[in-house]
């Protein structure tokens, strides 16, 4: 059942994966994930390696590789059951095709092991994800601006997400996060986001760890009244986060966003027609002449009378 909705998801954005295979980013991942695959598979290369297979056909797989293969797929499927966006769903299999290539490459030859596990930190070291670079209402806090920012408007409430650039999971969520923000925001409801990873005072402020064994990263906090109402995920004791995932759903679930969509919206009508008043002020009523004679038609009427 994984199986089938990883699949289903691919095609769904099939047009979008496309794109995303063509920059240079993940071109050489899907060089790398394929890599033992190309070896063992290639005439002139995989004549020279050694097998374990009865037969000695060293082309093809022995029943331990397979076995690493299987074991490494399973893996990748549950995982991918809390996959909520596309971009996470490939950055499993390509993970995980790592992890395997690692594993499968140091049981052929430890020499060309670690030759695959050198290129594999210097990538890491050199080329990031893209970021999501698509349309958004977010506005971007810094340390300094963050407190100014949710004390402004105490009407105004504000759902401000704590990530950090090399996280894996901020970066998968900042599609869904980014449509939230075209959907909901308006004056009384507000999307910010501040990068904890380079603000670690803000981090410390608001108690958001940047460890990756916390599981704290990304956090979303509402703010009403420049106070924290509500974060998820939620922390417990120990300073661990609470399973969660993060689902539009589940975010517009959670944080009542209809409701506060509804209610601020009121708050945007109310500041619309100050705006048409400064700009359009009452004209004052000019008062009546005052009659200083008899109307016409009295006068006329009394005429006919005396004839």
């Amino acid at each position: 059942m994984a199986l089938l909705t990883t699949l289903f998801a691919f095609l769904y954005h099939l047009p979008m994966v496309y794109k995303w295979l063509l920059k240079p980013y993940y071109v050489a991942s899907l060089f790398m994930s394929i890599a033992f695959l190309a070896v063992r598979k290639t005439p002139g290369i995989c004549d020279h390696l050694n097998t374990n297979r009865e037969d000695g056909n060293s082309c093809d797989f022995d029943w331990r590789e397979v076995e690493i293969l299987m074991f490494l797929s399973a893996i990748v499927m549950m995982k991918n059951r809390r996959a909520i966006t596309v971009e996470q769903h490939v950055g499993n299999i390509i993970l995980f095709s790592k992890v395997a290539n690692v594993i499968l490459f140091f049981r052929l030859d430890i020499r060309m092991g670690l030759l695959y596990l050198t290129l594999c930190i210097v990538f890491l070291m050199i080329c990031k994800p893209p970021l999501y670079m698509g349309p958004e209402y977010i506005k971007y806090f810094s340390d300094r601006t963050i407190d100014d920012e949710l004390d402004r408007d105490d009407r105004v409430t504000w759902i401000v997400e704590f990530f950090a650039n090399w996280s894996p999971e901020c970066q998968s969520f900042a599609s869904v996060y980014a449509d939230l923000s075209l959907k909901y925001n308006c004056a009384g409801l507000k999307f910010g986001k501040v990068d904890i990873g380079r603000y670690g005072e803000v981090s410390k402020k608001y108690k958001v760890s940047t460890s990756p064994l916390s599981k704290q990263l990304p956090s979303l906090v509402l703010f009403q009244g420049g106070k924290e109402v509500m974060r998820r995920p939620q922390v417990d004791k120990k300073g661990r986060a609470v399973s969660w995932s993060f689902t539009e759903e589940n975010i517009i679930r959670e944080f009542n966003l209809n409701e506060l969509y509804q209610k601020s919206k009121k708050l945007n009508k109310s500041k619309g027609d100050k705006l048409m008043q400064s700009q359009f002020p009452p004209v004052p009523e000019e008062d009546e002449p005052e009659q200083t004679g008899a109307p016409a038609d009295e006068g006329v009427a009394e005429s006919k009378k005396d004839k």
